[in-house]
């Protein structure tokens, strides 16, 4: 028999997506399946969500979830059960999911995803006879008060089923203020440094840390990171103290959407063993970007960035060695949003050097494809990055990357230095230091590989090959399910 689980997510692909954690909770349920594990997930009732389920089947109802009516709605929009949490008052309105359309963070998010948390916890208790499962998976701060009632206010009667708190990035915790407490329905024992108090407020994080029968995040070198102060972001001395409670399992890439062999964004199509066809690709994108000086460079890499641009993302360290790239012969496509200022910085220097640099503001799906099918290295010089995906989607499309040595960038690639190379095992650059130095380095060090042939290629194939699906992931989370319910039984 399946194991049954509920995931509880404030965003997946298909349906709707911010950023990676779209992309983790879209590809989990097929990862486990063939793990034996059986996996529905449960998402807030935004108006994109509801426009793309089509029927759907309403299998309960909430006079007042955190004071507004709320139902659940049942649908399968592919090979796995969906619950979408259709609650109008909270999850009916423009912009993103979690802000405006200018970018401001919606003053009573906490409500919101306090009534996800509700949701999940009540389902998992056994709130819907016709919905059973036997283990409750929680991601990131929007769904982390899911073990937190499961703990302090379970619903009467309720099924004792263990649950996982996935970290996918711990700079964001949500934290709220003490005023919300009496507002969230559990009891005062909770509002406790062993429960949802953090820094005399409450923190979502936090609590389904302390909550959670076991806590995970995205890469094992992240799942050591956190335990320092400079990863931690103030709760590495939780993550310490349930050292052998926290496991590292890196993400993988659904290797069918992200195939250069069948994808229709791209120009031509390739493989490990066709990679001159890439060729294409890197005029179309020079093209769409008006990259004319580096279609007629001195056969200088094209690096390109797909991601947010800000200083987690060591942006503001590119700015500087921009000048560095061009002069090195490189040109660099970017696609990316992030603070008003790096925006309008990266704006002047495509400006600043027409033809080698090219800047596209926002997010453009396909266009990302594109530019890994296009670009010969993809620069991702996080300060942290509990996973990252762009590096793989780098690898899975012989796009190389060039990355700094942190959390699942160092798990995922490995340096082409002399002994990986002679080995045949290198599949990108990784540089110590997030500064000029370091990143110039880097960027040297890629020139000098691009401009031999033999080399470069060597390295594209290695990457191409790597095993960057989720075979392996989905059976670590499959049997981390399995030890929890051993231990539960």
């Amino acid at each position: 028999m399946s194991v049954r689980v509920l995931s509880v997510v404030s965003e997946a692909v298909p349906l709707v997506k911010t950023g990676g954690l779209a992309d983790v909770a879209g590809a989990l349920p097929g990862a486990v399946a063939p793990h034996g594990v059986a996996m529905t997930t449960l998402i807030p009732g935004y108006p994109a969500v509801l426009a793309s389920t089509g029927k759907v089947r309403a299998v309960h109802a909430w006079d007042s979830l955190l004071g507004a009516p709320a139902r659940l709605l049942a649908t399968k929009p592919g090979e796995h059960p969906l619950l979408v949490l259709d609650a109008p008052g909270l999850f009916d309105r423009p912009g993103s999911p979690y802000g405006d359309a200018l970018g401001k963070d919606w003053a009573d998010n906490w409500r919101r995803y306090a009534a996800l948390g509700r949701a999940a916890a009540d389902l998992v208790g056994g709130a819907v006879k016709s919905r059973q499962f036997d283990l409750l998976h929680a991601h990131d701060w929007q769904a982390a008060m899911a073990p937190a009632y499961q703990r302090f206010a379970p619903l009467a009667k309720a099924r004792a089923v263990p649950s996982v708190m996935t970290i996918h990035n711990m700079a964001f915790q949500g934290h709220f203020g003490r005023e919300i407490f009496n507002q969230l329905g559990l009891p005062r024992i909770a509002f406790a440094i062993d429960g949802v108090e953090y820094h005399k407020g409450v923190g979502f994080l936090k609590a389904g840390m302390v909550s959670a029968s076991a806590i995970t995040t995205v890469s094992p070198t992240y799942a050591a990171e956190i335990r320092d102060p400079e990863f931690g972001m103030g709760l590495e001395g939780l993550v310490e103290g349930r050292g052998d409670r926290v496991f590292g399992i890196v993400n993988g890439i659904d290797t069918a959407e992200w195939n250069p062999a069948t994808d229709p964004a791209l120009a031509a199509n390739y493989t490990a063993r066709t990679l001159a066809k890439r060729g294409a690709n890197k005029r179309a994108l020079e093209a769409e970007f008006g990259l004319i000086e580096s279609a007629r460079g001195d056969g200088g890499p094209l690096f390109i960035v797909v991601g947010r641009l800000t200083w987690q993302k060591g942006m503001d360290v590119l700015l500087e060695v921009l000048d560095h790239l061009v002069g090195m012969g490189g040109s660099l496509a970017l696609l990316g949003s992030g603070d008003a200022a790096m925006e309008e910085a990266f704006r002047a220097a495509a400006a600043r050097h027409p033809g080698r640099v090219g800047v596209r503001i926002g997010y453009d799906e396909a266009l990302s494809h594109r530019m890994q099918g296009g670009g010969d290295a993809i620069l991702v010089p996080s300060r942290f990055e509990p996973c990252g995906l762009t590096q793989l989607y780098g690898l899975a499309y012989g796009c190389v990357p060039v990355v700094a040595r942190t959390g699942g960038l160092a798990d995922t690639v490995i340096d082409a230095n002399i002994a990986a190379m002679a080995m045949g095992a290198g599949t990108g650059i990784q540089f110590d230091g997030i500064h000029y130095r370091g990143l110039a380095n880097a960027i040297t060090r890629t020139v000098e590989l691009y401009r031999q042939p033999q080399a470069w290629r060597a390295i594209q194939r290695a990457g191409m090959k790597s095993d960057f699906s989720w075979s392996q992931s989905g059976k670590a989370y499959a049997d981390l399910y399995a030890r929890l319910l051993a231990e539960a039984a």
